[in-house]
């Protein structure tokens, strides 16, 4: 490691690679048996955390075995669509094509990301507000809207992505087998 070598963290101060922030970090209990080890202290449900964008939770498979949840975080997808509303605002009376391309982008940027196992509901969530933003600002156009929501989901259906899981999940992500000798010998 190099002589002058010091991280800088969010704070904007320099401290040592193995000094941490009490006020910001804290101990909680999570993972496969966090649930039950709470139920026997009569706690609730365990807790959550906010890392990488995602809400991490514990959660149950259909079969009753221990899953990571990760869920977009509620302040940080209201942000994102508060900024497409605000750009859809300035690109109001651009074409619906270029409307289009450029909403298309917006989501599957969004889903390359956020698209993980567990996420859907918000996935559906973000396309089925980003269609509703579209709408609005569409309406917005003219005194008579002549926009009507049959119109709309033709319209959505032609330029948005629609919605799905991008990432698969870690037991298939790791499964990775080889035919005969192993590359690596």
């Amino acid at each position: 490691m190099p002589a002058d070598f010091s991280p800088i963290f969010a704070t904007g101060s320099r401290r040592s690679a193995w000094s941490w922030r009490a006020e910001k970090t804290r101990l909680i209990r999570f993972g496969r048996f966090a649930a039950r080890d709470r139920a026997r202290r009569g706690l609730g449900k365990p807790e959550t955390f906010d890392f990488l964008g995602f809400t991490h939770c514990c959660a149950r498979t259909k079969n009753g075995r221990f899953m990571l949840k990760r869920i977009t975080i509620a302040k940080r997808m209201r942000r994102k669509l508060h900024e497409i509303k605000e750009e859809l605002v300035r690109r109001r009376h651009h074409s619906i094509p270029e409307q289009g391309r450029w909403l298309g982008g917006v989501l599957r940027g969004h889903y390359a990301y956020y698209a993980v196992p567990g996420n859907s509901d918000r996935i559906n969530r973000f396309y089925n507000e980003v269609t509703r933003h579209w709408l609005r600002a569409l309406r917005r156009r003219s005194q008579r809207h002549r926009m009507p929501w049959t119109r709309m989901r033709r319209i959505s259906a032609r330029w948005l992505p629609p919605p799905k899981r991008m990432h698969p999940f870690p037991n298939a992500r790791f499964a990775a087998t080889t035919q005969g000798r192993s590359p690596v010998r």
